[in-house]
């Protein structure tokens, strides 16, 4: 049986998700940011804790209400988000592991219209090759 704590590669566990509002106010206050369209990237380093996980990145997923007023609009938008975090994040906790570097993130979805999971999988992927590190 496996630990609870233990990060499978193509999970997205309750120890990858950033729900702390003190770190997320922190966040946009002290944290990095850039795009890769059709994502903003705010990241910010953190020290490991017992309640962060042993998961080098902990991440939070933001789509607008000002352009998609429907929660249905949003929600599949985020889970489109999520999905493509959770297929490619090992490459993102591969550079983070080398640089030994624990971090927050946090998405936010700046396209106007909603887009179809290959784009958002694009900027899934050149968010983690334009990740400083």
């Amino acid at each position: 049986m496996k630990e609870a704590d233990e990060i499978i590669p193509h999970t997205f566990v309750r120890a990858e998700r950033l729900k702390s509002e003190q770190t997320i106010g922190q966040l946009f206050k002290e944290g990095n940011s850039y795009v890769a369209y059709p994502l903003r990237v705010v990241w910010l380093p953190v020290e490991p804790t017992a309640e962060r996980g042993d998961g080098p990145a902990q991440v939070a997923i933001s789509v607008p209400k000002r352009n998609f007023k429907t929660a249905v609009a949003r929600n599949v938008l985020k889970r489109r988000i999520r999905e493509a975090y959770r297929l490619h994040k090992h490459t993102l906790y591969e550079k983070l592991a080398a640089n030994h570097q624990h971090i927050a993130i946090m998405l936010l979805f700046i396209a106007k219209e909603a887009v179809l999971f290959p784009e958002i999988e694009a900027g899934v992927q050149k968010m983690i090759r334009k990740f400083p590190g």
